[in-house]
């Protein structure tokens, strides 16, 4: 599984060529093109771990990065060959991640719901409810899961993401995965 966020770091901790372009542009407040995006996912494909294969996460995520990945792999007389749609209704996205608190220092995750912290007990989840199991620390949302910039996330997704599932119709997989674990498992096992 390659996520362009972890790729992207690896590359400017590496030192590569499009590692020190996008070092370039982060440091500098911008945002990643897709071309250094794709030329970071171009040299990370080429590692022996994914000569048979390997499964994106989060990218493409607009048409025209599809586009750019079909001709990269193309020069490789590669092609994308499965694409595994994971499907939740919107409101059910808003509980899960309007919900989730992290404690910041560990990194563990709670969810007001559905992991709440012993501290919760009850009341409603804010700054002084959601304290950390172990240390008592005040736990903390990231600033991207509220229900405003989720909804902003969401018509993104939407009008940005989801016409690649046309692009790539045939070889898109849905998957409803509003339902358990093993049940999302085996509908992805079963539809790959």
């Amino acid at each position: 599984q390659l996520s362009t966020g972890d790729m992207l770091r690896a590359a400017v901790a590496a030192g590569s060529e499009v590692g020190q372009k996008a070092k370039a542009v982060m440091e500098a407040g911008g945002l990643v093109g897709d071309d250094i995006v794709v030329g970071i996912i171009r040299d990370r494909i080429e590692e022996s771990d994914c000569s048979k294969g390997f499964i994106l996460d989060g990218f493409p995520r607009t048409v025209d990065q599809a586009k750019m990945l079909d001709a990269c792999l193309a020069e490789k007389g590669e092609c994308v060959n499965a694409v595994v749609a994971l499907e939740v209704p919107d409101a059910v996205l808003t509980e899960r991640i309007c919900g989730r608190w992290v404690h910041k220092a560990s990194g563990r995750s709670y969810h007001a719901k559905f992991a709440p912290p012993k501290s919760l007990g009850g009341a409603a989840p804010s700054v002084e409810t959601m304290l950390d199991d172990e240390t008592g620390e005040a736990l903390m949302q990231r600033a991207d899961d509220t229900e405003e910039a989720l909804k902003t996330r969401l018509a993104g997704y939407h009008a940005q993401t989801v016409p690649i599932l046309e692009h790539y119709s045939s070889c898109v997989a849905r998957v409803d995965a509003n339902q358990g674990l093993d049940e999302v498992w085996a509908a992805i096992d079963k539809a790959t």
